[in-house]
Formats: C-alpha cells, sequence, structure tokens
C-alpha cells in the first residue's frame, strides 16, 4: 500500500476472550459484512485470523475497543488495545480502533444470527462512515481555500 493511499480494503474484529466475531468490508462499499467467529483464546486466535488476512488480502485492519459508558477505561478495553497492539505486530498492517460500546447490544437487538461477527461488520460500517466524513470535510476545507464566496455564499 502507498503512504500516500489511504487502505481501501479491511477486516474487522470485536475482541472477546473467547470468542472474536469478524467482518470484512471496502471503502467502495463503505459498509462491513460479516465473516464469522473466531471461537479461540489467547495465541490459538493468531492461526485463523492468519489464514483469514492471507484470503481477504486488507489494506488495513480495525478493533473495538470497549469503553465504559463514560467512555472511561476498563480491563476489556487494554485487552482489546493489546489485541490492535499484536495484530499490527505480527501481520504489519494499520490499525485501527474504533469505539464499540453498545455495538453487541445493538446487533442482538436487529436479530443477528452471529452477534460477533455481526458487531465485527458495525463496527467497521462506522469506521468507513467516519473515513467519509473526514474525506467530505477535507474536500469542502479544500474548496472554501479555493474560492470562499462558492462555497459560503453572501447572504442577503
Amino acid at each position: 500500500m502507498s503512504p500516500l493511499r489511504p487502505p481501501e480494503t479491511y477486516l474487522a474484529f470485536d475482541y472477546g476472550l473467547r470468542r472474536t466475531g469478524v467482518a470484512s468490508g471496502s471503502r467502495t462499499l463503505g459498509r462491513g459484512s460479516p465473516l464469522r467467529t473466531i471461537a479461540a483464546e489467547g495465541q490459538a486466535r493468531f492461526a485463523p485470523i492468519e489464514a483469514l488476512i492471507r484470503e481477504w488480502r486488507p489494506d488495513a485492519l480495525v478493533v473495538g475497543v470497549p469503553r465504559h459508558p463514560d467512555g472511561a477505561d476498563h480491563e476489556n478495553t487494554r485487552r482489546a488495545q493489546r489485541f490492535a497492539r499484536q495484530l499490527q505486530g505480527r501481520f504489519g498492517l494499520p490499525v485501527f480502533e474504533v469505539d464499540e460500546r453498545y455495538s453487541t447490544t445493538e446487533v442482538l437487538a436487529a436479530g443477528a444470527r452471529d452477534a460477533d461477527a455481526a458487531a465485527a461488520a458495525l463496527l467497521l460500517t462506522q469506521h468507513l462512515d467516519e473515513l467519509d466524513r473526514a474525506a467530505r470535510a477535507a474536500t469542502l476545507a479544500r474548496l472554501q481555500e479555493q474560492d470562499p464566496e462558492e462555497t459560503n455564499p453572501p447572504k442577503d
């Protein structure tokens, strides 16, 4: 991946001690799609993750990081951040962290059969939405620098 080209394809992970949901997606599609849940603990989870990375060949990874409702960290926050660092170290891909508060609750309320994979898809969709908002804001800022009157017409 060129340092000037933003990541296009992603794998996302909803990390858990015993199960890790996985989703794939791209900026072109603008959403995540559930793939599967890896039912493995500790280091055992990295073999199936490696197989998925070889199969899907993502440009970057997304990891959901849980927090308390007020945004404060807790023990699972640190575990998910450690998992994100391990992914980056093992696979050399950029890893983006996404706030995952309420993701599992939301997908369960929507009737997801595989809540972990569906939560990973939701996290990835949220990340892609944020990238889209940031790109639109950057474009608007560039347009305003070029011709401020065109993007901010005078008020009568």
